[in-house]
């Protein structure tokens, strides 16, 4: 495992963090608690001593699954980040209720690495009248948390005086090769770097769509072309680390072979490795992505839940996917069909059932026009009789 030094500390943190945003699922409602307390502290027991949750993460199940991971002596190991869930405030009083639940979820007395969460222009300014400087300062001088940092998602101008606005530690940014401009972008990330703020990343993936080990048309030829060969997954986080600027990056690692895989790669990826030409490879690849994705959608899930129950990331998941891998796309209008219907969701979801109420858009954080996306997801896989298909798959005539 490869470290990384915190500029304001000299706090060295392994260059890749345990995301505990999707743990493993025995069913789409039940983590796999087992398997995620043994993935965790397998990858602790290789290095990795940064783990991420957050209060919304899994409906608050993810700091309790967490807390009893770090039991037996790996709290030492680590530390911990977690996250005040800045859109459900109401008051200043409130924040350190939700701080103090959260200590009692980890059981913990302290947590090291504490963001507000997905902040942008308007809530941070929102977090500020409720008195977000003044909770900061005196959880920091209580030692209920030990660094004060924060997560965004919004737009460049934002983020550099959100990065003025109070002494961070650390922040954390969406960032991959196809983000360079999205969000803070390139330049914020030089720009966080220039305060002296550790930068940690997330969605270095895009939400697993840059991992796939067969990419979409194109890419895999541009991608043979380089010297050295590798995995998708490799060239993302490789791309990611390239940039000695970066402190951290997150990964939501719930299948082992994955983290097997992440492992390796954090053992090698060393700052400023890739050469020009390998550099130019991205470049080329990120443009073919960009020409395929219809929806610029990571599976954050900070739409959901939607009043009337569609699956938003779901349903541009396979959006998505159905014209990058148009060799799949029969399959996955198929997949559409079931996996969405009432039968096998328990209530249906299909983006026909958007009612365009808004509520979505005002909490995505690439600031999606997800109704207008939605009824594009309509056209294209609600035009076929997908009850016939759904039939088909319970027996019925």
């Amino acid at each position: 495992m490869l470290y990384r030094k915190v500029p304001k500390t000299g706090e060295e943190l392994s260059i890749l963090g345990f995301g505990a945003m999707r743990l493993p699922m025995i069913d789409s409602k039940t983590i796999d608690e087992e398997k995620a307390i043994a993935q965790i502290r397998e990858s602790i027991d290789n290095g990795v001593n940064y783990v991420d949750t957050a209060w919304p993460y899994h409906g608050g199940k993810s700091e309790v699954i967490v807390g009893k991971a770090l039991k037996d002596g790996y709290r030492e190991k680590v530390v911990i980040a977690d996250k005040l869930p800045q859109f459900l405030v109401e008051s200043r009083e409130h924040m350190d209720e939700i701080l103090d639940e959260q200590l009692k979820r980890l059981d913990v007395d302290c947590i090291d690495y504490y963001l507000i969460h997905a902040v942008e222009g308007n809530s941070w300014d929102r977090c500020v009248e409720l008195g977000i400087k003044d909770f900061l300062d005196k959880a920091l001088e209580s030692g209920k948390i030990k660094y004060a940092g924060f997560s965004f998602h919004g737009v460049p101008e934002d983020f550099k005086r959100i990065v003025d606005a109070y002494p961070w530690t650390f922040c954390q940014i969406q960032y991959n090769f196809l983000d360079t401009e999205n969000q803070a972008g390139t330049s914020g990330l030089k720009y966080a770097a220039s305060k002296d703020l550790a930068v940690m990343i997330m969605e270095p993936l895009r939400g697993g769509n840059l991992s796939a080990p067969t990419p979409p048309d194109g890419v895999q030829d541009i991608f043979d072309e380089a010297e050295i060969k590798r995995a998708p997954v490799e060239w993302a986080l490789r791309w990611v680390w390239n940039h000695p600027e970066v402190t951290v990056v997150l990964s939501g690692m719930n299948n082992d072979d994955h983290i097997k895989q992440n492992l390796a790669i954090a053992a090698e990826a060393e700052a400023n490795s890739l050469t020009d030409a390998e550099l130019a490879i991205v470049d080329r690849v990120s443009a073919r992505y960009k020409e395929l994705m219809q929806v610029p959608c990571t599976g954050c899930a900070y739409c959901m839940p939607c009043p009337v129950g569609v699956r938003i990331p779901g349903c541009f998941e396979l959006f998505n996917s159905a014209h990058m891998f148009k060799d799949k796309a029969e399959h996955l209008k198929y997949q559409y069909a079931v996996l969405l219907s009432k039968e096998m969701a328990g209530e249906s979801a299909y983006a026909s059932q958007c009612v365009e109420c808004g509520q979505c858009e005002e909490h995505c954080p690439q600031h999606i026009a997800i109704p207008e996306q939605l009824k594009r997801v309509v056209d294209y896989f609600e035009q076929d009789n997908m009850q016939t298909k759904v039939n088909a798959l319970v027996g019925r005539s």
